[in-house]
């Protein structure tokens, strides 16, 4: 009996889980963040979320719908993309700078360049790097307490920890880590970094479903605890790396935007070096450079360095012979 065997790329195992189970873990970490900024900067945070959401949910289904391409907005990636660019904006951003930001990190940064797993680089990352060019001052104008949803202008604003024209009194690390000063006032900040200890929670619960490993964040962490005995231009910040951490974009980025499947390696010393590279980026750009935080330029940076890593980072094959 003659035997027919059937040759098809890899992967030849497949599990069981999908990108809408993966994105949907990654939704329900993002959850604590979400809560926190409400409970910091009141009712406009929310609307910041939801305004993010719906236009990257709405950019990618009109952009499927004119390309007459599959419409996929069911795999939740865009509600991830929306989420996270969010948290990356001050709460007091007037809201059509946000379906600005959610146009360039949908459009031009993820369906241009052929969807999902095809974007070189993170969306949401591009978004808020493209908003902090066109818009610098809204997109340095933090608010220090609670917001109404058409109250913004009325804001108390105040410079984060991180800037050199900080004049408050630095926070302790319990208190940025929990976000929230012993007067009862936030730390300025975005949306999603001022409260390590919710994102810590969401980054535990990715951990636990096996979405991501502690690669990429610990290597990224420990480097920018390391870097921070530096001597820089923020000497508050010198020799204390559980606030060089807990303070910033640190957690954020480490946990859910350096550790993106698409735009990071896939080898383990790949993402160890990644790691370091993000966290060494992040450290010169706050010790040395003229901005106050340099987690989304060290991000977007080792992004493009991705493919190089993994590959001099390739495991041999057994048995492989170099060619002469």
């Amino acid at each position: 009996m003659e035997n027919r065997l059937t040759v098809s790329s890899s992967p030849h195992i497949r599990g069981r889980e999908t990108i809408s189970d993966t994105m949907l873990d990654v939704v329900l970490a993002l959850m604590p963040a979400a809560f926190a900024s409400v409970y910091f900067f009141g009712q406009r945070a929310l609307a910041v979320i939801l305004v993010s959401v719906v236009s990257c949910v709405g950019f990618e289904a009109l952009y499927e719908l004119i390309a007459r391409k599959k419409v996929t907005i069911k795999d939740y990636s865009a509600v991830v993309t929306g989420m996270l660019m969010a948290y990356t904006l001050p709460v007091t951003i007037p809201y059509p700078m946000i379906i600005i930001g959610a146009f360039v990190a949908i459009v031009i940064t993820k369906q241009l360049f052929g969807g999902l797993g095809q974007n070189f680089m993170n969306p949401a990352l591009i978004g808020r790097a493209f908003l902090l060019a066109a818009f610098p001052v809204h997109m340095t104008t933090w608010a220090l307490d609670r917001v109404n949803v058409f109250g913004a202008a009325d804001a108390i604003t105040g410079a984060t920890p991180l800037s050199t024209e900080y004049t408050g009194t630095m926070p302790s690390a319990f208190e940025a880590f929990f976000g929230q000063m012993k007067d009862g006032g936030a730390i300025g900040g975005c949306l999603g970094e001022t409260c390590a200890a919710a994102l810590l929670l969401g980054g535990i619960y990715l951990l636990a479903r096996r979405v991501i490993n502690l690669r990429i964040p610990l290597a990224y962490i420990v480097t920018v605890a390391v870097m921070s005995y530096i001597p820089g231009k923020n000497p508050a910040l010198q020799g204390h790396p559980l606030l060089a951490v807990l303070s910033g974009g640190v957690m954020l980025g480490a946990i859910f935007m350096a550790t993106d499947y698409a735009t990071s390696p896939t080898t383990r010393w790949g993402q160890l070096i990644y790691g370091v590279g993000c966290g060494a980026v992040t450290s010169v750009i706050r010790l040395f450079g003229g901005y106050p935080e340099g987690v989304t330029y060290a991000i977007l940076l080792m992004n493009v360095l991705t493919p190089l890593l993994d590959r001099w980072t390739r495991p041999r094959v057994f048995g492989e012979v170099k060619n002469k």
